[in-house]
């Protein structure tokens, strides 16, 4: 099993909706930002890699939301590698407050050159992944 990183978000009221809970949508930019700061972690240096023409793109996302979250609550993000090959990976993803799992996520991620197609992971990207 890979490592588990951990990044903070605290819940601004600019987060919550009518119902003064967490927007759904809202723990798919908690998980984004948490992705980010996992790949810089890792040592993945994106600006160089859009300056080559290449991305990361999400390919696919399966989420749950099994509690709700509220203005002031302050979460944590959890990734970890699950897989990789070829031109993708799969993150697993957990949002927690506390000690309670509130919102799950799995999500493949592929890498993409010029063209905007599908490339394979370069082996010195992928020895990142493996660290």
């Amino acid at each position: 099993m890979s490592e588990i990183l951990k990044y903070q978000v605290r819940v601004f009221y600019e987060d919550t909706d009518f119902s003064g809970y967490v927007y759904h949508a809202n723990y798919l930019k908690y998980c984004e930002r948490a992705r980010s700061d996992y790949l810089r972690v890792i040592g993945v240096d994106q600006n160089a890699m859009f300056a080559e023409g290449q991305a990361f793109v999400v390919r696919k996302m399966e989420c749950e939301f099994l509690r709700p979250a509220k203005f002031e609550d302050v979460l944590d993000v959890e990734t970890r590698l699950i897989e990789m090959s070829g031109a993708r990976f799969e993150l697993a993803q957990m949002v927690r407050r506390g000690a309670d799992e509130i919102f799950s996520a799995k999500v493949t991620v592929a890498i993409i050159g010029p063209s905007g197609r599908p490339q394979r992971i370069p082996s010195d990207l992928a020895q990142k992944f493996s660290r």
